[in-house]
């Protein structure tokens, strides 16, 4: 094996100019004198491009409803994700406190008979009674801040209420509402 490489380099000797790299078949490649041509676009190629021209609307509202409702969604599923762990390990009394609260509103709905309100108001209310002897701390708290804007929003609505029929009642007893200049 050693006397074959010795031929080889006994033979590169002989030749009197030495070789650049660029001269070795190895390390080079043949010029191609040639272009790419696109080749066209065949009726399946374009019936796409048709067809995803057509499509690009509805795509974009899908996307952008898609990111409106991704949010909601995973919040959504966080909560159901909170509750169950709640349940999982609920704390001391959960579940015969549930059950007091639930009855009192299946007893709500026994009890309403008649119009539709009385079926919305009564379970509410006998629920909320229930609820808030079981959890008073919470119930004052919601009371104080639900209470706050209830009062605001019964003076808001006197108001109109007042604005509506006084206009009526002055011109029923014969003024005018408006002093004209």
């Amino acid at each position: 094996m050693v006397s074959g490489f010795e031929t080889h380099t006994h033979t590169h000797t002989q030749t009197t100019t030495p070789l650049h790299l660029d001269e070795l078949s190895l390390y080079t490649a043949p010029q191609q004198k040639s272009r790419y041509v696109e080749p066209e676009a065949g009726q399946l190629e374009q019936s796409v491009a048709t067809l995803r021209n057509v499509v690009e609307p509805y795509t974009t509202w899908c996307q952008g409803t898609y990111n409106k409702i991704k949010p909601k969604v995973q919040s959504f599923v966080q909560c159901g994700s909170d509750t169950y762990d709640y349940l999982k390990n609920p704390p001391k009394d959960f579940y015969p406190r549930a059950g007091v609260i639930g009855f009192t509103g299946v007893l709500g709905v026994l009890l309403a008979r008649g119009s539709r309100i009385k079926k919305l108001i009564y379970p509410a209310a006998l629920m909320t009674v229930s609820t808030s002897l079981y959890y008073p701390e919470q119930a004052a708290a919601i009371a104080k801040s639900s209470g706050d804007s209830v009062y605001d929003r019964a003076v808001q609505s006197y108001a109109a209420l007042e604005k509506m029929l006084n206009p009526q009642r002055k011109t029923e007893n014969g003024t005018d509402p408006e002093p004209k200049p």
